[in-house]
């Protein structure tokens, strides 16, 4: 590590807005000084890219070999929920997260959970009550309260949930918001209990809406949710109010690119480059009050050195004054990863899947690529010897959620728009209990990929008759302990060969992983049943309509 040296270039200052040829001193992991100077250069100098919402754990990899891939595209810093985990092991789960970050160089910045589980409606291997919740703020280590998803016991002034918040307001740490949809009164009284952030704004209306009260918006772009194209136009107009985060980012998608992306397409948009740089790395160290350096004197020297600002080629990251990164090399070393699990549960038949049709019209979650959110159909079933079975060429296939912590039966129902015209996709990694969810064309297939996954305690598959692809995921059910380039392009055949089944969904898991999140609307199964999103309540599978 070099001690004292000094770069030049072209150096943008985004928190002063602007751009000056000069020479920047390290000494001892600080930036001592910024010299403008009358010469040109070829590169340019400016802070590094902030993921301002994250969950580690859906890249299915670990802290470190996350870093790996981030560091080389100019991420020097992330703001992490790590709840995945945490619904899984809980405390145990956020400790190794703590621990495997420690030697990773990009600055990991974790939250304490506030919804763990999400909802009373599943089960996870773990709870987070507001005592645990407050001991987690109390670390100098943790630096915010996770996304408070649970807006309805906000609203409802909820004495748990209401503990959570106040604790974090006592300790000076900020509290993320989760409030997908909501507006009006209620958005007004969900941001005063003191929720100063939301990523799930889908709508621009919507974003409009929070903002007036003084809430800040992260554009949030994903492997599943893209928010981008509705919310980029508040880049140029609430330019001190808005961060950008992928929230869930897969292996393969993290090799091409992470926070970058969202900067260069920012400006193919027309937007200023301080303005969008504003947002991709002061407004998350403003925010969030975290220790990253914005190249002025005194601050930790965290940069990245680019070839152009357009399509921000990294020839060099720095993070405390140590080059980490360069011309798409990554100094970190390969190294071992230890295994953490909760999994506990019996293999299954065919048999457990079947549904009784108890009507003459059932309630059929609609999945929407690139969405969070679902919507509900009414569909007529497709009956045999009175069950209710999969209807492939009408596109409505059988969605289970199987308990991976206590041996019960599943949980069914009907889902359309993921188009498989055979086969079954499982995962464990299944928002936010992580149970086991599976989508399949018969109840053979969906049995033979449930089993699978129970056999090898977590992980993704796809099965078709005698054909079967797995990516074992060893840690908690959620993680590999393997480097995102292999992870990358494992998970990519994956998907491929959903695709090759019919499926039509950009990233079949990914979107596959949120339908049994019943904190975002509107039709979810949970391991305990159908839940309506739009009631907070379960619901039944059949009517009889006329």
């Amino acid at each position: 590590m070099k001690k004292n040296f000094t770069v030049s270039g072209i150096v943008v200052d985004v928190l002063n807005r602007k751009q000056f040829p000069g020479t920047i001193t390290v000494a001892d992991g600080k930036i001592s000084s910024v010299e403008p100077e009358n010469k040109s250069y070829d590169k340019y100098i400016l802070p590094g890219f902030i993921d301002s919402h994250i969950h580690i754990e859906s890249s299915m990899l670990t802290p470190y070999e996350f870093a790996k891939a981030a560091l080389k595209h100019g991420t020097v810093a992330t703001v992490s929920d790590p709840h995945e985990i945490a619904n899984v092991c809980g405390t145990e789960g956020i400790h190794y997260m703590l621990d495997e970050a420690k030697d990773a160089k990009l600055k990991f910045h974790f939250g304490a959970p506030s919804c763990v589980p999400a909802t009373i409606f599943e089960t996870a291997g773990s709870s987070l009550d507001a005592d645990k919740v407050e001991a987690l703020l109390r670390r100098d280590d943790i630096f915010y309260l996770s996304e408070m998803m649970n807006y309805p016991g906000v609203l409802m002034n909820d004495g748990e949930v209401m503990k959570k918040i106040e604790a974090a307001v006592k300790l000076g740490k900020p509290v993320d918001g989760h409030a997908p949809g909501l507006r009006g009164e209620d958005a007004r009284r969900y941001i005063q209990a003191g929720i100063t952030t939301d990523h799930e704004c889908f709508t621009k209306e919507e974003a409009l809406d929070k903002l007036k009260y003084g809430m800040k918006i992260i554009i949030r772009e994903g492997s599943a949710a893209k928010n981008f194209e509705a919310l980029h136009p508040l880049i140029s107009t609430y330019n001190s109010q808005v961060m950008f985060c992928s929230d869930d980012k897969h292996p393969d998608d993290l090799l091409e690119g992470h926070i970058n992306v969202l900067v260069k397409r920012a400006l193919e948009k027309g937007h200023s480059l301080m303005d969008v740089l504003q947002a991709a790395c002061v407004n998350p160290v403003l925010h969030y009050r975290i220790p990253v350096g914005l190249l002025q004197p005194g601050d930790p020297a965290d940069f990245i050195v680019v070839d152009n600002l357009t399509e921000f080629p990294v020839r060099s990251v720095f993070i405390n004054g140590e080059e980490v990164a360069s011309a798409n090399h990554c100094i970190l070393k390969e190294r071992t990863h230890a295994h953490i699990n909760s999994f506990d549960t019996t293999e299954k038949k065919p048999g457990d899947f079947g549904v009784e049709a108890k009507g003459n019209s059932m309630k059929v979650i609609k999945a929407l690529d690139g969405q969070l959110i679902t919507e509900k159909e009414w569909c007529v079933p497709l009956t045999r010897n009175g069950m209710a079975v999969c209807d492939p060429s009408a596109d409505i296939l059988k969605l289970t959620v199987v308990n991976r912590y206590h041996s019960q039966k599943p949980a069914v129902a009907f889902i359309r728009n993921f188009g498989l015209k055979s086969g079954a996709l499982a995962s464990t990694v299944a928002h936010d209990s992580h149970n086991i969810i599976c989508v399949g064309t018969s109840d053979d297939e969906i049995c033979h990929a449930v089993n699978l996954l129970i056999r090898n305690k977590g992980g993704l598959a796809v099965t078709n008759g005698a054909e079967q692809l797995v990516l074992p995921l060893p840690i908690a059910g959620l993680m590999t302990d393997k480097s995102c380039e292999e992870t990358g392009s494992r998970y990519a055949a994956l998907s491929q060969k959903a695709k090759n089944l019919g499926c039509r969904l950009h990233a079949p898991f990914m979107t596959l992983s949120f339908m049994a999140l019943l904190v975002i609307p509107d039709l979810k199964l949970s391991d305990k049943g159908l839940f309506e999103g739009s009631t907070f309540r379960f619901t039944g599978l059949f009517e009889n309509r006329d």
